[in-house]
């Protein structure tokens, strides 16, 4: 090992404290742990290795080149130095060739690390990026109930963690602690067999000494460790949180007050930090004094010898570059090793994710769904949440294909929740959902959602273009069908404003359109899925009366080829829906048209008249 491991280990070392010292917020790994997470890694890395498997031998070949041309230096040294000595009469010729020889093996020892490294490289990125991909594509098949408790800046540094913890102990482990320890039973046996067993001894105590100070420190600094990265975490939730929430925080100025709870986070991320780095100052001065006193100890040892008489002034260079190049790795070993072990932590805080199971699974082969006429049947439905809260309790009516069906009541009435299950973002307790008199958890959930179309309360778009966010709605849809969708929204008139018309760019969240723009995206999205079933989620419930005719009048030409399911907040959306289901407390007390239901004076007609004199 030689400067080249300073190289490999230079991008690591550079990053911030809170980023190098990584391992998971509840409790350190124990061995335990370790054992059952390896096998669990292996079985990922497995198919990785055996597709690159020539690149992967290639690169363990020029390893051991360049730890041949590393173990070759200090000789080529020694027979240097011997040459030059005033006692000796070697020719200028073999002088030269020692020092092209020792140049060759300098260049070798550089170029094959950087030729291991390119070729090994692209097999630690391929990992990377297919575990990266598993993880996301696991995330999102996660239910709704995961993510509605999920903390998106935490997460997002979770993946970013085992992912590179992953290429960290992929390139370090097989290149540099395996290696390291090869080549200290390799020095330790050649000045066994050249100088004697003293020298040997000395390297066996001070590696032995080095392993144990660092394995003990390390373990006491763990604490210092996890403090830092509990307050990384939790700062940067705050940030992510509140940037998300940028709104919210400028309709209160509450700037200040998001400033000073960020404050109050980076105080503590601040103090953990100048913990771990007085812990990472013990640890380092104590390995430092190891490495001191074991090369002074050797070095006393051949310059004796070579006072003595018993070595050359080259054996003493041999001796004192093998120590060079020993400890010079060794002094990375530790790193290396808390690398590792931060790693194993961070990799299997993120398996831990791959391991989350979701509430909602598809069945064995279970099949797609057949869409003909499009009914939907609410079959004695009830749903509580995990806190125990009721929301639907015995939930029953009908949608014939083809029709529109409203759901109103007020807040909190399960409204909503319908929506949730027709999705299948939950399944019901008790009761069943079907389509087309097939149980919407007996089909794939993929086919499911690929057959209903929605136009929901809050639209939140994409930090991309209009075009490609109407274009969600089908990726694969052309330009011609997506203007058709943008004819269809009555969302041609926004368009044709706009200077950059479609290629126009909406902002995070589409924060740079209104309420009634970003709810005629959502039609011409649902528009461009072509979906038999579609959703109308309360979408004019904050709109203004220009806006909201804009939106009613798009929905109801989208709505004549479809069965509609509309859930309402404002009754006078829905006068015309073939059949109006009202809910309270999570039952249906009433169900008709919008006459029937004015008739009976019951409580429809109690909402009605509500509504009708605060519209007064």
């Amino acid at each position: 090992m030689n400067a080249a491991l300073a190289l490999e280990c230079r991008p690591f070392l550079q990053r911030p404290l809170h980023t190098r010292m990584r391992t998971r917020h509840t409790d350190e790994i124990t061995g335990q742990a370790s054992r059952e997470l390896l096998p669990k890694l292996w079985r990922r890395l497995a198919p990785i290795f055996r597709e690159n498997r020539r690149r992967v031998l290639l690169a363990l070949t020029f390893l051991l080149a360049a730890k041949g041309g590393l173990i070759a230096i200090p000789f080529l040294l020694k027979a240097l130095v011997d040459g030059l000595d005033s006692t000796s009469q070697s020719p200028m010729t073999l002088i030269l060739l020692l020092v092209l020889a020792y140049g060759g093996a300098r260049l070798a020892n550089t170029l094959f690390a950087e030729l291991r490294d390119t070729l090994f490289g692209q097999v630690t990125e391929r990992a990377m990026h297919r575990i990266g991909l598993q993880v996301f594509q696991h995330v999102h098949s996660l239910d709704l109930d995961y993510h509605l408790n999920r903390r998106t800046g935490g997460l997002a540094r979770d993946i970013e963690r085992g992912t590179s913890g992953i290429s960290f102990l992929m390139r370090f482990f097989i290149f540099n602690i395996a290696p390291t320890l090869f080549e200290i039973s390799m020095v330790a046996g050649i000045l066994w067999f050249s100088y004697g067993a003293q020298y040997a001894a000395v390297i066996v105590v001070s590696v032995l000494g080095y392993a144990l100070f660092s394995f003990r420190a390390t373990h006491w600094r763990t604490r210092f460790v996890r403090e830092v990265n509990d307050a990384d975490s939790k700062s940067n939730t705050r940030a992510v949180d509140s940037l998300l929430n940028y709104e919210t925080v400028k309709y209160f100025t509450n700037e200040d007050y998001e400033a000073r709870r960020y404050d109050e986070s980076l105080d503590v991320w601040e103090n953990a930090r100048r913990r771990n780095r007085l812990s990472l100052f013990a640890l380092n001065s104590g390995q430092a004094l190891i490495i001191a006193l074991s090369q002074t100890a050797m070095l006393a040892m051949a310059a004796w010898g070579v006072q003595r008489g018993e070595h050359t002034l080259g054996d003493f260079v041999l001796i004192n570059q093998f120590m060079l190049q020993l400890f010079l790795p060794l002094g990375f070993l530790g790193f290396v090793y808390r690398e590792i072990k931060a790693s194993l932590a961070s990799i299997e805080r993120m398996f831990g994710l791959l391991d989350q199971s979701s509430a909602v699974v598809d069945l064995p082969q279970a099949p797609a769904l057949q869409v003909q006429r499009g009914a939907i049947r609410f079959d004695t439905v009830n749903f509580r949440y995990d806190n125990g809260r009721e929301v639907l309790k015995n939930v029953s009516f009908e949608i014939a294909g083809g029709e529109t069906v409203a759901v109103v009541g007020a807040s909190g009435a399960g409204k909503s929740t319908l929506v949730k299950m027709l999705f299948r973002f939950y399944d019901p307790v008790q009761g069943t959902v079907s389509i087309d008199g097939q149980a919407i958890n007996a089909v794939s959930q993929r086919s499911l959602r690929q057959n209903v179309a929605i136009v929901p309360q809050d639209c939140v778009l994409f930090n991309d273009s209009l075009r490609e966010n109407i274009r969600y709605g089908r990726p694969q849809a052309s330009d011609d069908e997506v203007a058709s969708a943008v004819s269809a929204a009555h969302l041609d008139t926004f368009v044709n404003r706009l200077p950059e018309g479609l290629d126009t760019v909406v902002g995070e969240r589409g924060l740079k359109l209104s309420g009634g723009e970003r709810q005629r995206v959502a039609i011409a999205r649902a528009v461009l899925k072509g979906a038999p079933i579609l959703v109308f989620d309360e979408a004019t419930s904050s709109l203004d009366s220009q806006s909201e005719q804009a939106v009613l009048s798009a929905f109801r030409e989208l709505a004549g080829h479809h069965t509609a399911l509309v859930i309402a907040h404002r009754l006078s959306t829905i006068v015309d829906a073939d059949k109006i289901v009202v809910l309270s407390d999570g039952e249906i007390v009433e169900q008709g048209s919008h006459n029937q239901l004015l008739d009976k004076g019951g409580h429809y007609a109690s909402l009605w008249q509500a509504q009708q004199g605060v519209q007064a």
